[in-house]
Protein backbone atom coordinates (compact mmCIF):
# COMPACT_ATOMS: atom_id res chain seq x y z
CA UNK A 1 0.00 0.00 0.00
CA UNK A 2 0.82 3.64 -0.39
CA UNK A 3 0.10 4.91 2.83
CA UNK A 4 1.39 8.73 3.80
CA UNK A 5 2.84 9.62 6.98
CA UNK A 6 1.98 13.22 8.09
CA UNK A 7 5.08 14.09 10.22
CA UNK A 8 7.18 11.12 9.02
CA UNK A 9 10.15 12.68 10.22
CA UNK A 10 9.47 13.34 13.96
CA UNK A 11 10.02 10.96 16.88
CA UNK A 12 7.04 8.54 16.67
CA UNK A 13 7.26 9.14 12.30
CA UNK A 14 10.63 8.01 11.73
CA UNK A 15 9.32 4.87 13.48
CA UNK A 16 5.87 4.38 11.50
CA UNK A 17 8.13 4.94 8.24
CA UNK A 18 10.93 2.49 9.29
CA UNK A 19 7.87 0.24 10.12
CA UNK A 20 5.93 0.47 7.37
CA UNK A 21 8.53 -0.13 4.95
CA UNK A 22 9.57 -3.29 6.89
CA UNK A 23 6.24 -4.77 5.95
CA UNK A 24 6.61 -3.97 2.28
CA UNK A 25 4.59 -1.06 1.76
CA UNK A 26 5.39 2.53 0.58
CA UNK A 27 5.30 5.42 2.72
CA UNK A 28 5.36 9.07 1.65
CA UNK A 29 6.65 11.12 4.33
CA UNK A 30 4.49 14.64 4.49
CA UNK A 31 7.37 16.86 5.60
CA UNK A 32 8.34 20.70 4.42
CA UNK A 33 11.76 18.98 3.67
CA UNK A 34 9.95 16.74 1.01
CA UNK A 35 8.37 19.59 -0.47
CA UNK A 36 4.84 19.39 2.05
CA UNK A 37 3.59 22.27 4.46
CA UNK A 38 0.73 20.96 6.36
CA UNK A 39 -0.40 23.97 7.70
CA UNK A 40 -0.71 26.17 4.65
CA UNK A 41 -1.63 22.53 2.35
CA UNK A 42 1.15 23.13 0.00
CA UNK A 43 2.09 20.01 -1.63
CA UNK A 44 -0.85 17.72 -0.02
CA UNK A 45 -2.10 16.78 -3.11
CA UNK A 46 0.44 15.84 -5.10
CA UNK A 47 2.24 13.69 -2.34
CA UNK A 48 -1.13 12.25 -1.36
CA UNK A 49 -2.00 10.91 -5.03
CA UNK A 50 -2.61 7.27 -5.29
CA UNK A 51 -2.08 6.92 -1.46
CA UNK A 52 -5.36 4.30 -0.03
CA UNK A 53 -4.12 5.55 3.62
CA UNK A 54 -2.82 8.32 5.65
CA UNK A 55 -1.11 8.24 9.24
CA UNK A 56 -1.02 11.24 11.28
CA UNK A 57 1.42 11.48 13.65
CA UNK A 58 2.09 15.96 13.21
CA UNK A 59 3.31 17.60 16.44
CA UNK A 60 3.82 21.45 17.76
CA UNK A 61 6.18 21.89 20.39
CA UNK A 62 4.30 24.45 22.55
CA UNK A 63 2.77 24.64 25.79
CA UNK A 64 0.92 27.37 24.65
CA UNK A 65 -2.72 27.01 24.49
CA UNK A 66 -3.37 29.36 21.07
CA UNK A 67 -0.71 27.56 19.14
CA UNK A 68 -1.40 24.09 19.75
CA UNK A 69 -4.81 24.59 18.86
CA UNK A 70 -3.89 26.97 16.04
CA UNK A 71 -1.50 24.08 14.80
CA UNK A 72 -3.76 21.03 14.74
CA UNK A 73 -6.79 23.21 13.75
CA UNK A 74 -5.00 23.93 10.59
CA UNK A 75 -2.74 20.89 10.02
CA UNK A 76 -6.02 18.85 10.67
CA UNK A 77 -7.90 20.58 8.23
CA UNK A 78 -5.69 20.96 5.22
CA UNK A 79 -4.78 17.45 5.58
CA UNK A 80 -8.42 15.75 5.92
CA UNK A 81 -9.47 18.25 3.10
CA UNK A 82 -6.58 16.62 0.79
CA UNK A 83 -7.10 13.02 1.97
CA UNK A 84 -10.85 13.28 1.06
CA UNK A 85 -9.60 14.63 -3.06
CA UNK A 86 -7.52 11.95 -2.97
CA UNK A 87 -10.13 8.99 -1.96
CA UNK A 88 -7.73 8.37 0.72
CA UNK A 89 -10.03 5.35 3.07
CA UNK A 90 -8.57 5.47 5.93
CA UNK A 91 -6.92 8.22 7.94
CA UNK A 92 -5.23 7.08 11.37
CA UNK A 93 -4.31 9.80 13.94
CA UNK A 94 -2.16 9.16 17.01
CA UNK A 95 -3.48 11.48 19.88
CA UNK A 96 -2.82 10.93 23.68
CA UNK A 97 -4.23 8.76 26.58
CA UNK A 98 -6.65 11.44 28.96
CA UNK A 99 -6.23 14.93 26.90
CA UNK A 100 -10.12 14.97 28.24
CA UNK A 101 -9.52 14.24 31.44
CA UNK A 102 -6.21 16.53 32.11
CA UNK A 103 -6.29 20.20 31.92
CA UNK A 104 -3.01 21.50 29.97
CA UNK A 105 -2.73 24.10 26.82
CA UNK A 106 -1.40 21.56 24.25
CA UNK A 107 -4.45 18.93 25.34
CA UNK A 108 -6.89 21.57 23.94
CA UNK A 109 -4.90 21.34 20.58
CA UNK A 110 -4.77 17.68 20.51
CA UNK A 111 -8.57 17.44 21.35
CA UNK A 112 -9.39 19.69 18.39
CA UNK A 113 -7.43 17.40 16.41
CA UNK A 114 -9.49 14.58 17.30
CA UNK A 115 -12.57 16.89 16.74
CA UNK A 116 -11.49 17.18 13.04
CA UNK A 117 -10.65 13.77 12.18
CA UNK A 118 -14.61 12.79 13.94
CA UNK A 119 -16.71 15.19 12.11
CA UNK A 120 -14.44 14.77 8.69
CA UNK A 121 -16.45 12.79 5.69
CA UNK A 122 -12.89 9.76 5.57
CA UNK A 123 -13.20 7.01 7.58
CA UNK A 124 -11.17 7.21 10.74
CA UNK A 125 -9.47 5.43 13.51
CA UNK A 126 -7.96 7.42 16.59
CA UNK A 127 -5.13 5.62 18.96
CA UNK A 128 -4.64 7.36 22.12
CA UNK A 129 -1.59 6.33 23.33
CA UNK A 130 0.06 6.66 26.94
CA UNK A 131 3.59 9.42 27.27
CA UNK A 132 6.62 7.97 25.51
CA UNK A 133 9.67 6.89 27.61
CA UNK A 134 11.34 9.80 26.45
CA UNK A 135 8.82 12.30 28.14
CA UNK A 136 10.74 12.08 31.57
CA UNK A 137 13.69 13.74 29.67
CA UNK A 138 11.47 16.26 27.34
CA UNK A 139 9.96 17.68 30.45
CA UNK A 140 13.44 18.62 32.13
CA UNK A 141 14.60 19.49 29.15
CA UNK A 142 11.82 22.30 29.83
CA UNK A 143 12.14 23.00 33.12
CA UNK A 144 14.86 26.24 33.50
CA UNK A 145 16.84 26.54 37.16
CA UNK A 146 19.11 24.34 39.58
CA UNK A 147 15.97 22.51 40.64
CA UNK A 148 13.51 20.77 38.70
CA UNK A 149 9.92 20.58 39.98
CA UNK A 150 8.15 18.01 38.10
CA UNK A 151 4.28 17.23 38.93
CA UNK A 152 3.71 14.24 40.99
CA UNK A 153 1.35 12.55 38.28
CA UNK A 154 1.20 8.59 37.37
CA UNK A 155 1.60 7.79 34.54
CA UNK A 156 2.18 4.49 32.03
CA UNK A 157 4.65 5.07 29.55
CA UNK A 158 5.25 3.34 26.27
CA UNK A 159 7.82 2.49 23.78
CA UNK A 160 7.70 4.73 21.16
CA UNK A 161 8.07 1.46 18.47
CA UNK A 162 5.74 -0.47 20.05
CA UNK A 163 3.48 2.78 19.12
CA UNK A 164 4.61 2.64 15.74
CA UNK A 165 4.12 -1.00 15.20
CA UNK A 166 0.29 -0.68 16.78
CA UNK A 167 -0.77 2.39 14.00
CA UNK A 168 1.10 -0.31 11.48
CA UNK A 169 -1.35 -2.45 12.06
CA UNK A 170 -4.28 0.19 12.62
CA UNK A 171 -3.85 1.64 8.83
CA UNK A 172 -3.98 -1.65 6.79
CA UNK A 173 -7.12 -2.79 8.67
CA UNK A 174 -10.61 -1.19 8.77
CA UNK A 175 -11.36 2.18 10.16
CA UNK A 176 -12.73 1.20 13.74
CA UNK A 177 -13.42 4.83 15.41
CA UNK A 178 -11.80 5.03 18.66
CA UNK A 179 -9.36 2.49 19.12
CA UNK A 180 -8.22 0.91 22.51
CA UNK A 181 -6.22 2.65 24.31
CA UNK A 182 -2.38 1.33 24.31
CA UNK A 183 -0.08 2.07 27.20
CA UNK A 184 3.06 0.74 28.64
CA UNK A 185 3.29 -2.53 31.02
CA UNK A 186 3.27 -0.73 34.05
CA UNK A 187 2.53 2.35 36.03
CA UNK A 188 5.20 4.63 37.17
CA UNK A 189 5.61 7.79 38.98
CA UNK A 190 6.25 10.68 36.47
CA UNK A 191 8.80 12.70 39.73
CA UNK A 192 10.56 8.75 39.65
CA UNK A 193 11.22 8.82 36.26
CA UNK A 194 12.62 12.09 36.01
CA UNK A 195 15.34 10.90 38.91
CA UNK A 196 15.99 8.16 37.63
CA UNK A 197 16.77 9.60 34.01
CA UNK A 198 18.91 12.17 35.80
CA UNK A 199 21.02 9.12 37.50
CA UNK A 200 21.33 7.59 34.13
CA UNK A 201 23.78 10.42 32.99
CA UNK A 202 23.55 12.48 29.52
CA UNK A 203 21.26 15.13 31.31
CA UNK A 204 21.82 18.12 33.90
CA UNK A 205 22.30 16.91 37.36
CA UNK A 206 20.00 18.18 39.85
CA UNK A 207 17.75 17.79 42.45
CA UNK A 208 14.23 16.83 41.84
CA UNK A 209 11.30 19.00 43.73
CA UNK A 210 7.81 16.94 43.93
CA UNK A 211 4.78 19.78 42.17
CA UNK A 212 1.54 19.43 43.16
CA UNK A 213 -0.53 20.51 39.86
CA UNK A 214 -4.14 20.40 39.67
CA UNK A 215 -6.18 19.69 36.67
CA UNK A 216 -6.49 15.69 36.84
CA UNK A 217 -2.19 14.54 36.38
CA UNK A 218 -2.05 13.84 39.97
CA UNK A 219 -5.36 11.79 40.13
CA UNK A 220 -4.85 9.93 37.25
CA UNK A 221 -6.10 11.06 34.75
CA UNK A 222 -3.02 10.26 32.04
CA UNK A 223 -3.51 6.25 32.91
CA UNK A 224 -5.88 4.21 30.87
CA UNK A 225 -9.07 3.83 31.64
CA UNK A 226 -9.97 0.56 30.16
CA UNK A 227 -8.68 -2.55 28.35
CA UNK A 228 -6.06 -2.29 25.33
CA UNK A 229 -3.00 -3.14 23.84
CA UNK A 230 0.12 -2.91 26.28
CA UNK A 231 3.62 -2.78 25.51
CA UNK A 232 6.23 -5.14 27.19
CA UNK A 233 9.19 -2.25 26.89
CA UNK A 234 9.14 -1.04 31.00
CA UNK A 235 11.00 2.26 31.79
CA UNK A 236 13.74 0.44 33.34
CA UNK A 237 13.83 -1.41 30.05
CA UNK A 238 14.19 1.67 27.99
CA UNK A 239 16.81 3.48 30.45
CA UNK A 240 19.32 -0.06 30.39
CA UNK A 241 18.80 0.05 26.50
CA UNK A 242 19.68 3.81 26.41
CA UNK A 243 23.05 3.35 28.26
CA UNK A 244 24.36 -0.24 26.30
CA UNK A 245 23.62 2.68 22.87
CA UNK A 246 25.18 5.13 24.21
CA UNK A 247 22.60 8.08 23.29
CA UNK A 248 20.30 10.09 25.25
CA UNK A 249 16.55 9.95 25.51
Amino acid sequence: MKIAVAGGTGTAGRLVVEVLRSRGHAPVVLSRGQGVDLLSGSGLDAALAGAEAVVDVSNVTTMRRSVAVDFFDRAGRQLLGAAERAGVGHLVTLSIVGIDRVKNPYYAGKLRQEEIVRGGPVPWTVLRATQFHEFAEQMLDTLPGPIATVPMGRVQPVAVREVAEALADLVVAAPQGMAPEIAGPRVESLVDMARRRIAAGGVRRRPVLPLYLPGGMNSGGLLPTGPGPRGTQTFTDWLVEQRAAGTHA
